[in-house]
């Protein structure tokens, strides 16, 4: 009998001022997994995270955490989940050893100091635990916070937007962190909305204006879009694009460096769009595979805005 999924909740909804910002989601994260949550910003991302946390109560939907109900266990499940928020939240007039420290006494770990010094040198943090807080760059700063998730050993990770702001070194060294910890059997829910990021998550949800409209793994979710994706080449792009605008089959139009890349639903209303203007224009074309990014753009265009 296969484990009992880390989160398993249906048909969230929580809504403020008569709008759904959490509209009917139901999204299941297994044990040891690292599971992307995507989509723009204002989304409905944090909303749900903390309606799963035990922060917010839902309107409608149920589920469990942990095992534990996200309706009446939400004390159970802040004492086994690791909630790493979008902005930096501790004291930045104290050390990084004296933040943990305060972390430790809120979960009542004991011996403290061993906790600390033990998570400290986990992340490598030992050799500056007397540096102030708000001295920090913002990828110490994200590590202090990811230390102060981790120390009382939670079962899950909840991380929203954890690597905003960080520099593309920074990032790819937390995300080595987050596989480390996911290889020892945590299981992590992280919000994003940097495509490479969500490319090292096992299995992606994206939401866009409080709905959940694709899950599965990256390559699940790129097919199921059912985009046709061709990159045009030559001295005209800036002709080609023009002409692309408004075009049958075309859904999206980017520039990337020295290529134009034409996107869109209808492949073959696209490949006869795209071979007109290329023989208009003097340039080039070939096809290329869908990236996350385009899927991501088209499902942004298709989605309903929840804010009228």
């Amino acid at each position: 009998m296969s484990a009992a999924p880390a989160i398993e909740v249906r048909g969230l909804t929580k809504r403020y001022g008569g709008r759904a910002v959490v509209d009917d989601v139901t999204l299941t994260v297994r044990k040891g997994e690292i599971a992307g949550f995507l989509g723009p910003n204002g989304s409905g991302k944090t909303t749900t995270i903390r309606l799963m946390c035990g922060l917010l109560t839902p309107d409608a939907g149920e589920g469990r955490v942990l095992g534990h109900d996200i309706r009446r266990a939400g004390r159970a499940i802040k004492r086994e989940v690791g909630y790493m928020t979008q902005r930096f939240s501790f004291y930045e007039d104290l050390t990084i050893e004296e933040n943990l420290n305060f972390v430790a006494g809120l979960y009542g770990l004991s011996p403290a100091r061993k906790y600390v010094a033990d998570t400290l040198a986990d992340l490598g943090l030992t050799a500056r635990r007397h540096q102030l807080a708000g001295s920090l760059s913002g990828g110490w700063k994200q590590r202090l916070a990811l230390a102060a998730c981790i120390m009382h050993a939670p079962k899950l990770l909840m991380l929203d937007e954890p690597t905003a702001g960080v520099d593309p070194k920074a990032r790819r060294e937390f995300w080595d962190e987050i596989h480390r910890l996911a290889a020892d059997g945590l299981t992590v829910l992280v919000s994003t909305h940097y495509m490479d990021e969500a490319e090292r998550c096992h299995r992606i949800n994206y939401i866009s204006y409080g709905k959940l409209v694709a899950k599965g793994t990256v390559a699940e979710v790129v097919h199921n879009a059912g985009l046709t994706t061709v990159v045009l080449e030559g001295d005209d792009l800036t002709g080609a694009a023009r002409r692309l605008k408004g075009a049958a089959g075309v859904d999206q139009i980017a520039p990337f460096g020295a290529t134009l890349h034409v996107v869109g639903r209808d492949g073959a209303a696209l490949l006869q769009s795209v071979e007109r203007v290329a023989a208009e224009t003097g340039t080039r074309l070939h096809p290329a595979e869908t990236s996350l990014e385009d899927v991501f753009i088209q499902l942004m265009g298709d989605a309903k805005d929840n804010m009228g």
